[in-house]
């Protein structure tokens, strides 16, 4: 298991979505997602504020890529596994 998963890590407002706005792209309650935030990962608090979740870990998530999440939350943003879903996202991957 990671020791600390590096979600949002470093900090890029252009890869961070509300509970709500992926709530929507996944067809799930905003209560579902907070879940998966805590659980899975695919997002964090930042600085005690409400939850922010990264749009390319959630497509990864959704599309059950459990390779590409692995390399995200262990700190990859340049292999190609990882890159294409910041592409598919629009998102430049922060370095």
């Amino acid at each position: 298991m990671l020791d600390e998963p590096k979600v949002l890590v470093p900090y890029d407002k252009r890869e961070a979505i509300t509970l709500r706005t992926a709530a929507e792209i996944a067809g799930r309650s905003e209560s579902t997602l907070r879940s998966w935030c805590q659980n899975d990962f695919i997002g964090r608090r930042v600085a005690g504020g409400p939850w922010q979740v990264s749009r390319p870990a959630l497509l990864m998530f959704l599309d059950d890529d459990r390779k590409a999440l692995r390399a995200y939350l262990a700190g990859d943003r340049e292999s190609e596994i990882v890159l294409a879903y910041f592409r598919r996202a629009a998102v430049t991957a922060a370095k």
